[in-house]
């Protein structure tokens, strides 16, 4: 373990490091930094740091850099979150609010995080595992046809024509909204199938046929089409930080243009509550490993909707990142739940 001195000195290492991509020296760091100890001190201390493998310093530079274990028990010893401003926190909850829809609401917090972190952004779709049916309303479009509006508690809406086999009345409209109303409301989408398996026996002979034709729509829009969507920003931000990859940005690129690799890094965070972080090697996709990534779920704090996050150089400001990041998570998941 290290001491709390020690543990100054590698702080003021990674901050004047992430500040300015040069290798730190003691002396530099002795001056900038209200260490209380001499730059001789310092450097016995960054040797100390350097043997247990948190600091190394670059080719033939007197200078030293931070690791990815230095990185990890940093932000590991992170106490304090860079805090957004009052008008940075308005400009947040001004710019969501005035989302139309769900698509919209992603849109604008994945260009929201790339702003505010200067990194790449990634935010997930509400996962159809994670969601449940707040409302399923029937339109009675013609004699033999029907509009099925579908709304999910996360803002999903789907919309599906059913042609019917029969003619039906408005009474027989106000029954079918009534036996599928009683079976859906609030249900996770999961138990929908179980939820509905014995609806047609349960239902009046007359509809029974319709019934069947609806139930089908409504179980092949919610429950069979289990594909998890993601939106990215930001891309372009690696450009910035162009000289953290020495071995060219071209594994990144690929990996941020798999779908199953983003799904990856954001589909298993599950907790609206706790930050996490993997630091370089960290991360379990090969292309990814001079990376660092920061996510969140977003959501009702007992099941989350889905994550999100930021993915940049190990050379992060990680205090701003985990910040913004959370903020924009609380903000879209109080948006969603009130939806």
């Amino acid at each position: 373990m290290l001491d709390d001195r020690k543990l100054e000195v590698l702080r003021a290492i990674v901050e004047d490091f992430v500040s300015t991509n040069e290798p730190v020296g003691s002396k530099a760091l002795a001056e900038r930094h209200s260490l209380g100890v001499s730059p001789a001190t310092v450097r016995n201390d960054m040797a100390a740091l350097e043997d247990e493998g948190f600091i190394t310093h670059p080719h033939t530079s007197a200078g030293r850099i931070p690791t990815d274990k230095g990185y990890r028990l940093f932000v590991d010893r992170l106490s304090q979150v860079k805090p957004l401003s009052g008008a940075e926190r308005r400009a947040i909850q001004t710019f969501l609010e005035g989302a139309v829809d769900l698509d919209d609401v992603v849109r604008r917090s994945v260009r929201l995080l790339a702003q505010l972190t200067r990194q790449v952004a990634v935010v997930q779709y509400p996962s159809l595992s994670r969601s449940s049916v707040r409302h399923l309303e029937i339109v009675h479009l013609a004699p033999n046809r029907l509009l099925l509006v579908l709304i999910t508690d996360t803002g999903r809406v789907e919309q599906r024509v059913v042609e019917l086999p029969g003619v039906l009345s408005e009474d027989d409209v106000v029954q079918l909204r009534q036996a599928f109303g009683s079976r859906l409301h609030g249900a996770p989408l999961v138990d929908v199938p179980a939820a509905l398996a014995d609806l047609p026996d349960a239902a009046p002979v007359a509809i029974r046929p319709v019934l069947t034709s609806v139930m089908s729509v409504v179980l092949e829009t919610l429950v069979e089409q289990p594909e998890e969507r993601i939106a990215i920003s930001g891309t372009a931000n690696l450009t910035r930080s162009a000289l953290d990859f020495p071995n060219t940005l071209r594994p990144v690129l690929e990996a941020l243009e798999e779908q199953v690799v983003l799904l990856k890094l954001i589909g298993e965070v599950n907790d609206p509550t706790t930050v996490h972080v993997k630091i370089g090697e960290e991360n379990s996709v090969e292309g990814l490993r001079s990376t660092s990534v920061v996510t969140v779920g977003y959501g009702p704090e007992q099941a989350a909707y889905a994550g999100m996050g930021v993915l940049g150089p190990t050379r992060m400001d990680y205090a701003g990142s985990i910040g913004s990041v959370r903020a924009v998570a609380r903000y879209v998941g109080e948006l969603l739940a009130g939806a």
